[in-house]
This record gives C-alpha cells, sequence and structure tokens, in this order.
C-alpha cells in the first residue's frame, strides 16, 4: 500500500550511547544508591516495555514540506530538526545518505532546512523510549535561559538554595550565584538546573531541610563535594547526551545495571541529553518512572516552570534556515607571530563539541606569566562574561544587532581584561593571554564558539575559520591543523617552528 503525507508534527526517536563515568553514585532518601558499572560502553539489548506515559508534543512549527509517496511497510517520513544534516540523520536511522530521498533536494553538507520531510528505511531495531522530553532550547542556554531572572526565581521559592552558599574561587557563593555559574560556563539552561535540584534534593521551593550537604544531589562523588561539582557533573553528562546525538557519536543508552536499549533515531537532541543524564544515574527499571513517571523529573519541571514549549515556539528553531557564519579574525594583532598550540578539541570541558583553538604568544616569558601580548577581539561584539580568566563576547552585525553567534575567550587575565557591557570592535584589545581560568601549561587564548546557547564544533555544518585559515580534524584532541591555500600551521604544545602563525 503506498500514500501521500502531509506532516504537521515531528517523529520523536532518539538515540544515546553512555561513557564510562566510574564511581557514579546517586543517594537520596527518595532516589537509589547506584553504582555505575564501568562495563556500560558494551551494547547488551534487553527487552524493555513501552512506557505508558502520555509524551508531550514536540515544538510547535512551520508545516513540513510535503514528502514522495512511499511504502509505510518498508519506509518512514522524518521532518528534519533544527541542527540535522544528512550524514546525522543517516546515522541515527543507520542507513547511508544516499538511501534517504525527498521531494527537495538533499544538501550532501550543511544544515537540512527544517522541517523538510524525508523517507528513509524502516530502522532495523526497534526503539523502545520514544517520547518527546524537552525542547532544546531548554536545555542549551538559549534566549528561554538567558532571559529567565534566576536570583528572583531563588529568592522567592524560599528553599534551602536561597539560604545556602558554598566557598568557590576564593570568594563564598550563593546557591543562586553557585547555579549561574553551572549556567555560564556549561551553557546550561538555568531551567533545567533549578528543576534538576529540584527533583534530587528538594532544595527549590519552600524546604529549608538540608539532609545531605556534602553531597546535596546525591552523586557520591568523592573530591566532588558541594553543589558546585555535583551540578557540574550533572551539566556535563547532560551535555555529553546532548552533543554526543548532536554529532552522532552515541547510539544506545546504558544503565548502571549493565542494561543498554538503543535510542530513537528521530528524538531532539534535548530528550536524548535528559535520557542519557538519568541512564548514568538509574538502572532501567527505575530510569523511566524517574524521567516520565507522575512523580518524576517531567513532573517537576512543569510543577516549577509549567508549559516546556510556551518558550520554545518563540526561539526555535534555534537554528534558522539561512544561517550564516560570522567573519572571525584570528584572536591577536596583524603581523604579530603566535603559535598553534592546541588544535581542535572540546568548547569548554568533557561533553561539549571539538570546537576550540588555542593560541600563545611568542614573547619568551616564562611559560604561565601574564603576557604582555594582547588577545584581540575576532569580531565586534558586546562582553557578556568577564570573570575567572573566561571572557564571552555576543556578536553583532554591522547595525549593532545581535547575531545569536558569541565567542568564548578563554585564559584571558584578570589583568586589563575587558569589562562586562563593552563594545568592541575587531581588533580591539581584550586583555592578556595567561593560564587562568582553568589548566593550561602556558600562557595562551583558548576561542570557541556558541550560537544561541548551544556549543558549535568545527566541519560540517559550520567550518571553522580563522583569517581564510581552516581548522581541519587531527587523529586525537589538540593535533589538528589550519590550512591556507597551500600553506599549513600544525598543532604542538610546545610553540615549534611548524605551529607559528602569522595573521
Amino acid at each position: 500500500m503506498r500514500r501521500s503525507i502531509v506532516y504537521c508534527f515531528i517523529l520523536v526517536f532518539f538515540v544515546a550511547s553512555a561513557c564510562n563515568f566510574p564511581g557514579l553514585r546517586a543517594s537520596k532518601t527518595s532516589n537509589p544508591t547506584v553504582t555505575v558499572n564501568p562495563q556500560i560502553f558494551q551494547f547488551q539489548p534487553t527487552a524493555a516495555p513501552t512506557p505508558t506515559f502520555p509524551p508531550l508534543a514536540s515544538p510547535a512549527g512551520p508545516t513540513p514540506t510535503s514528502a514522495l509517496d512511499y511504502d509505510p511497510s518498508q519506509y518512514v517520513a522524518y521532518a528534519a530538526q533544527s541542527g540535522d544534516t544528512l550524514a546525522v540523520v543517516a546515522a541515527h536511522f543507520g542507513v547511508t545518505p544516499d538511501q534517504i530521498r525527498s521531494a527537495q533536494p538533499l544538501p550532501a553538507q550543511g544544515l537540512l532546512p527544517y522541517h523538510q520531510v524525508l523517507i528513509l528505511p524502516i530502522p532495523a531495531q526497534a526503539a523502545p523510549y520514544t517520547q518527546f522530553l524537552l525542547p532544546d532550547s531548554e536545555i542549551v542556554n538559549s534566549p528561554c535561559g538567558t532571559q529567565f531572572n534566576l536570583q528572583d526565581y531563588v529568592r522567592s521559592a524560599g528553599g534551602k538554595l536561597s539560604t545556602y552558599s558554598q566557598y568557590l574561587n576564593q570568594q563564598t557563593l550563593s546557591g543562586a550565584d553557585i547555579v549561574r555559574l553551572v549556567e555560564d560556563e556549561l551553557s546550561a539552561n538555568p531551567h533545567f538546573l533549578l528543576a534538576f535540584i529540584e527533583f534530587r534534593s528538594q532544595w527549590v521551593l519552600g524546604s529549608q531541610s538540608a539532609p545531605d550537604v556534602t553531597f546535596p544531589l546525591g552523586l557520591n562523588i568523592q573530591g566532588l563535594e558541594g553543589l558546585y561539582n555535583e551540578l557540574q557533573t550533572a551539566a556535563k553528562l547532560l551535555n555529553m547526551g546532548y552533543y554526543g546525538w548532536r554529532g552522532a557519536t552515541m547510539s544506545d543508552l546504558a544503565f548502571p545495571d549493565g542494561g543498554s536499549v538503543p535510542i530513537a533515531p528521530a528524538l531532539n537532541a534535548g530528550t536524548v541529553g535528559l535520557q542519557y543524564l538519568f541512564a548514568r544515574i538509574y538502572p532501567q527499571a527505575e530510569w523511566e518512572a524517574a524521567l516520565y513517571g507522575p512523580n518524576g523529573f517531567l513532573a517537576t519541571y512543569q510543577k516549577m516552570f509549567g508549559d516546556p514549549l510556551a518558550c520554545a515556539r518563540t526561539v526555535e528553531p534555534l537554528f534558522p534556515d539561512g544561517l550564516q557564519l560570522p567573519t572571525l579574525e584570528l584572536p591577536f594583532a596583524p603581523e604579530e607571530e603566535w603559535a598553534l598550540t592546541g588544535g581542535l578539541h572540546e568548547d569548554w570541558n568533557t561533553g561539549t563539541p571539538a570546537g576550540a583553538l588555542d593560541f600563545a604568544p611568542i614573547t619568551g616569558e616564562s611559560h604561565c606569566a601574564v603576557s604582555r601580548a594582547w588577545v584581540t577581539a575576532s569580531a565586534a561584539g558586546i562582553i557578556t562574561r568577564s570573570e575567572n580568566g573566561a571572557l564571552q563576547e555576543a556578536l553583532v552585525d554591522a547595525a549593532g544587532n545581535p547575531t545569536g553567534w558569541a565567542l568564548l575567550y578563554l585564559h584571558v587575565a584578570d589583568q586589563d581584561r575587558a569589562a562586562v557591557g563593552v563594545h568592541v570592535n575587531t581588533d580591539d584589545r581584550l586583555g592578556h593571554p595567561s593560564c587562568e581560568g582553568g589548566v593550561a601549561t602556558g600562557a595562551n587564548v583558548h576561542l570557541a564558539r556558541l550560537y544561541r546557547g548551544e556549543w558549535i564544533g568545527a566541519g560540517d555544518p559550520f567550518p571553522y575559520i580563522l583569517s581564510g585559515w581552516l581548522a581541519l580534524p587531527g587523529l586525537a584532541p589538540y593535533q589538528s591543523n589550519l590550512v591556507k591555500g597551500d600553506k599549513v600551521v600544525i598543532a604542538q604544545p610546545g610553540a615549534g617552528g611548524n605551529s607559528i602563525i602569522v595573521r
């Protein structure tokens, strides 16, 4: 039998493979103690019942473009989501790109048009957990998060979080300050962060009880005590699922009790991020209720913030059709000699895409001395963050309007660093390279990109180009090259001759 379709919805399947995270434990009065199995990489299919909890609708959007006629006994229709590429969709469904058809042209490179209908062979293996959880804009720190008044919410809620404090970065931070710091560092949506705290500890909504101030979220990892470390760990795991799915580097959910299931191929990255995080904490028998159950995380989220699609309807798709890359310059002045000391590696830390480069000035100072050289703006923008060695710039167009793109410059010394709110033009001085703000073997600047709160990796669909130099992935993190015509710059930690680059 054949039929023609017009899609008015997004199919929601998804896939997430687990990473080894030895020692992660969950221990709360309302949450079981679980030790992560060190063998969770191994794929072990298990019979899993289809959840009976009613799924949420996925974010509303334009009616997808019409599909070709197809045989539903052999093929399935899928409406392209924000951030999809042909290669990623093929990987999610376990097919090759040439097996995908559409009534419209399919670009081999770059983003697929939002909601373009694709016809694919039905996946050979059925995935049991297909329910949509949260839109992408409620996971990454999209405008839905940056426009949220975190301090007011925590104060008015009146829970333990409103009175909690932790000594961090040589200062005492409030509970709301800690959430904001994790929000900024991991680019995680504060709605998710607060809902996760409430679900695991009941610290947000009115309770002043403190069952465990050492491990308030019950992860119980020695050396990662306190709210900041536990919340950052949760956000890292969320990112591992989110960007692992976005980049098609994962296909299964592995549970700490040894079972695993395939991720449904049409799920959005935000849903997979949550599925992955909870699969690292809960055994499969309890995972489903913890996410979808009447007293689960989703119920907690809705109690706190209402309709999870309310903001998504105003900001998604996060990546609009026709999105243009910004023109970026190397982050130092023309004619200066610097070295590419770090090829493509994680934008921020564990779980984020490989989209950052490290550059070190050649000025002869000792390894971690604050350099006399200057980091300069790679594009025009407004400084939105300046703390702890990190400087973030929201890029603007020629008329001064925000473009959605942002740059993170890391290891910029406190001395002379540009202040929040300052408008800068391309090549304006931002501060001095140093070792401040993270692990570094010498003074350098780490440069990464974001778009509307999502960390951006290099390559398809967003090639990383600085002053005409294209970053090419290497065999391992930090080992990639920059190419420009017939010129090649090779990343070397010691700033050797082949790593020298002049703008």
